[in-house]
């Protein structure tokens, strides 16, 4: 007789029931860190419990989670109450939490929180150091899993939006040991190709320690130290690492860093098109406005009797003409010779005029002259006495025996003094 198999159903169903009659399940007091947690739109919490060593995973339902006083949150340490069981979907075993109390902090956490402070302080964290991403991107570098959902997603997203880049993967561990140090291997990669403008550097969700590699300090350094602007892009949106803070964009998934690194193609149709109505437009106005000036001008009086236009042209030509007659250097040549004759005359008669009146004044001087002349006294009977040449003005100039020379208007003589005498004249 052939054995008869289990169903998997069965056997579940069995384990289950050993799980549920075990008195030592029925209340367990659990000490452990948060991770990987959830808090779903029907108030569930759905969290991992783990230490060192090992982790189980727990739920909490909305019966119970209300009752909590605090927000759980990832790398929290706490105290847990409740039974172990199985769920027999996923064939898994769990603890249903009854209650929840805080108890600290998680290592992990705590080195989280440590570090962060510290790159924060070092000015890691500054937004005057962020780059700005290029707007219109030729080559794009994804530094991610190349066998995860994320790079699959990043592909697809990017090439619906903007199938003109190129992207370039660089397959990179995101989980374990070594993933740090492959990370920033690949950065360093990224950095030497001149045709890489961007770099998106992510992973899909995970708990804490799944996503451990990009909280370590290393890559912090690594994102900072870039010449090329960087996206991070790790986990789901709830989830924040130190690779979040130092990058120059933090996306909150993947996807969403695909969506921030290029354009939309269907966005800059719609702009281009934009554009060229505003063109069009506003060269139908143009248009518009000059044919309107043109009317206005062909309805004006003078366009409908042209030949007042030309009349007052003409009178303008002839205006110009006279002027042109009047300035023409030959009339302003000839004029320049009358003014010339008539300064040449008057100069004339001012320099005879100027003649005559010397000459008057000429004869006037020396008519005064004559009468001033000692020569004319001299004739009256005057004479001039002289002494060694000097002209003596008195008798006490002159003693007896005295040689003097006596001057006539006509001629002189040499005379010696016999005597003088001094009187009145």
């Amino acid at each position: 007789m052939a054995e008869r198999a289990l169903t998997v159903s069965a056997l579940t169903k069995y384990i289950k029931y050993k799980f549920d009659q075990d008195v030592h399940l029925k209340d367990v007091l659990l000490e452990g860190e948060i991770s990987n947690f959830k808090h779903n739109v029907r108030g569930h919490f759905y969290f991992t419990l783990k230490d060192d060593r090992a982790q189980i995973s727990a739920v909490m339902f909305k019966s119970n989670a209300w009752k909590v006083n605090f927000k759980p949150k990832e790398g929290m340490h706490v105290l847990v109450r409740g039974y172990i069981s199985v769920f027999e979907v996923s064939g898994s075993y769990q603890i249903y939490v009854d209650s929840m109390e805080e108890v600290g902090v998680g290592n992990l956490y705590q080195a989280y929180l440590q570090l962060k402070e510290k790159l924060e302080k070092e000015g890691l964290f500054d937004p005057n150091a962020k780059q700005p991403l290029p707007s219109f991107p030729n080559q794009i570098a994804v530094l991610t899993s190349s066998t995860g959902a994320a790079v699959r997603d990043i592909i697809h997203i990017i090439n619906r939006r903007y199938p003109l880049v190129k992207i370039l993967i660089y397959p990179t561990t995101v989980q374990g040991e070594n993933a740090k140090h492959e990370i920033v291997k690949n950065l360093e990669l990224a950095n030497r190709n001149p045709a890489n403008d961007v770099i998106i550097l992510g992973r899909g969700g995970g708990s804490i320690e799944d996503l451990w590699a990009f909280n370590e300090e290393i890559v912090a350094r690594a994102i900072f130290d870039s010449r090329i602007p960087i996206v991070s892009a790790v986990g789901h949106e709830t989830d924040f690492t130190i690779a979040d803070f130092v990058a120059d964009v933090r996306a909150p998934t993947p996807s969403g860093a695909a969506e921030l690194v290029v354009p939309d193609q269907v966005t800059l149709h719609r702009d281009v098109e934009k554009s060229a109505q505003k063109a069009y437009d506003y060269l139908n106005r143009v248009i518009r406005l000059k044919r309107q000036e043109i009317n206005r001008s062909t309805e004006r009086y003078v366009m409908k009797d042209p030949s007042r236009l030309l009349m007052t042209h003409s009178k303008r030509y002839e205006y110009l003409d006279d002027k042109l007659r009047i300035l023409h250097p030959a009339k302003r040549l000839d004029h320049g010779f009358d003014q010339l004759a008539s300064l040449k005359k008057n100069l004339s008669k001012a320099m005879h005029q100027s003649l005559l009146d010397y000459k008057q004044h000429l004869l006037s001087a020396t008519e005064h002259l004559d009468y001033v002349n000692p020569l004319n006294i001299m004739k009256k009977g005057y004479t001039l006495v002289r002494k060694e040449g000097t002209i003596i003005k008195s008798i006490d100039h002159i003693n007896q025996d005295d040689t003097v020379e006596v001057s006539f208007y006509d001629g002189s003589m040499i005379t010696q003094v016999k005597s003088k005498k001094k009187g009145d004249n």
